[in-house]
């Protein structure tokens, strides 16, 4: 039984650290706003990771249309 704890819980970080990575990657790149994995994982973060999320890509792109998860009520502005 604490074999299989143990697993499940390696694994739970592993997805974790490999899922967090992406989305670091995602927020703090200088290519595309538009990664679809990134704002995916974006958008189900909770607000203020989402907000941190949002705030790092407008600083790198601050002309474009913010990805879904960072649009504002008019969907045209940042949140």
């Amino acid at each position: 039984m604490r074999k299989a704890i143990r697993t499940v819980f390696i694994i739970i970080v592993a997805g974790l650290i490999f899922f967090g990575q992406r989305w670091y990657n995602y927020v703090t790149n200088k290519t595309s706003p538009y990664e679809e994995v990134g704002i995916q994982i974006n958008s189900v973060l909770p607000a203020p990771l989402r907000k941190w999320g949002c705030d790092k890509l407008h600083g790198n792109f601050p002309t474009a249309l913010p990805p879904m998860g960072c649009q504002g009520q008019d969907g045209k502005s940042w949140m």
